[in-house]
């Protein structure tokens, strides 16, 4: 019988003091870590925020501003702010601003300028309602004096708006001054990376610049729609074209106060004339309605966010 031998392959022990050694390499290993996504919080605002961009370059150049228009726009803004104050409220997001709490008081004078803007408009269309229902009353009892006091109202009403644009319009000049970025100084894990932190920064540098731009254009539109039309052709004449664009009047409005401005003598006009002047008051009531109420949803929106803000402040001290 012959036997079977089993071969056996014997390894030398390795020795636990010897360092390991690697393989050199002449060239960099580059990272294969993959970039972190977006919160999907920040990507929505971003959409929104190009569908402001998109409807204020529309509006700027060739679209017509109608009241439809105008409340497309401000409504795009209001969700745009909504969308914001959710960002605001995650911890991630205030842990970032918490950091920085001399640029989180620079949002807070941009948001109070835009807060005391829209309320100053709610006050003056609160008034011109007051002054709308007085006149028309004035044009059943053919009272010209009614009409007067209108049409003096509705100018002053015009310088009043026009005003609250300076005011605004510094804000994008500061905005685009500020460093905007918003840098993380710790490993917490409830941080934004320092990629969202930047993109944060540009956020809201976005959702101040283009709250300016929508709010020039209901400003200036109802400014222009309320103003006289000797007052409108002359500046209209003595500015650019880029100006007379942004200084637009509100189609609607612009119809139906220029028939009304038009009536002439009310004592000599017939029932028919008296009926027709009355129903476009009415029309012109329901634009002055519509901005009204699309104008303070944005306005409560502002509101909120700037409370928001506030909070940051707070947490931060």
């Amino acid at each position: 019988m012959v036997g079977v031998f089993r071969r056996s392959v014997s390894f030398p022990n390795k020795n636990p003091n010897r360092p390991s050694q690697k393989p050199q390499i002449s060239h960099h290993i580059r990272s294969i870590s993959l970039p972190c996504r977006s919160h999907p919080l920040i990507s929505q605002i971003k959409d929104e925020i190009n569908g402001l961009n998109s409807w204020v370059n529309c509006t700027s150049k060739s679209q017509p501003l109608t009241t439809k228009n105008l409340s497309n726009g401000l409504t795009l803004l209001k969700q745009t702010h909504e969308t914001f104050q959710d960002i605001l409220q995650l911890p991630q997001t205030q842990e970032s601003l918490r950091y920085h709490p001399l640029w989180v008081e620079k949002l807070l004078e941009y948001s109070l300028r835009f807060v005391d803007a829209y309320g100053m408009f709610q006050t003056s269309i609160l008034s011109l309602k007051e002054e709308h229902s007085s006149v028309q009353i004035g044009i059943r009892k053919r009272d010209e004096s009614k009409l007067v006091i209108y049409l003096k109202a509705k100018k002053n009403l015009s310088k009043e708006i026009e005003k609250l644009v300076s005011g605004i319009r510094c804000v994008t000049h500061n905005v685009t001054q500020q460093q905007l970025d918003v840098p993380v100084y710790s490993c917490s894990s409830t941080m934004l990376s320092i990629a969202d932190s930047v993109e944060l920064g540009r956020v809201i540098e976005d959702v101040m610049s283009l709250t300016v731009s929508v709010s020039v254009v209901l400003f200036n539109g109802v400014a222009m729609s309320f103003s006289s039309r000797k007052f409108s052709w002359v500046k209209m004449v003595r500015k650019s074209g880029s100006y007379k664009k942004e200084c637009e009047g509100i189609e609607e409005i612009q119809k139906e106060l220029n028939e009304v401005e038009n009536i002439g003598n009310l004592k000599k006009k017939g029932d028919e004339e008296v009926r027709s002047v009355l129903k476009r008051m009415r029309d012109l009531e329901e634009c002055i309605c519509g901005i009204e109420s699309v104008s303070e949803k944005v306005f409560r929106a502002l509101i909120n966010s700037r409370v928001l803000l506030l909070n940051t402040l707070t947490l931060s001290q």
